[in-house]
């Protein structure tokens, strides 16, 4: 295998925005819409033969938001900021930032459909 073995993620949401705006505010980003009629779908910014996956947050029937077994762990410059950020804007804080070794730190948190998800940091 030449690549990473992760190439997509979709984080399911109830109330698509909602779940936007708490995005969009936590990362400081736009997402962008996907032509896709059903299911309803806002991807991340990315580049297609960047590094890492890309990913959308979805709305679809049959796939409720929550926690499960599955862990989606977002890039940030210091987890701690935006753990703020997402328990500012309607998520919680479910760890704080914490040390993992030489792999930098993470934090979790969980956004306003209830999903957890991770943020990752070298600082």
């Amino acid at each position: 295998m030449n690549s990473n073995p992760v190439v997509w993620f979709e984080v399911y949401v109830a109330d698509m925005a909602r779940a936007r705006k708490f995005y969009e505010k936590v990362f400081t980003l736009r997402l962008e819409r996907l032509d896709s009629p059903d299911p309803e779908m806002w991807a991340f910014p990315g580049q297609e033969n960047g590094a890492g996956a890309c990913g959308a947050l979805v709305r679809m029937e049959g796939c409720p938001p929550g926690g499960g077994g599955t862990l989606v762990y977002f890039s940030c410059d210091d987890c701690a900021e935006q753990a703020g950020r997402a328990a500012a804007n309607g998520g919680h804080i479910v760890r704080d930032k914490f040390a993992i070794g030489q792999y930098g730190f993470i934090s979790l948190v969980a956004d306003t459909e209830g999903n957890v998800i991770g943020l990752h940091s070298m600082r």
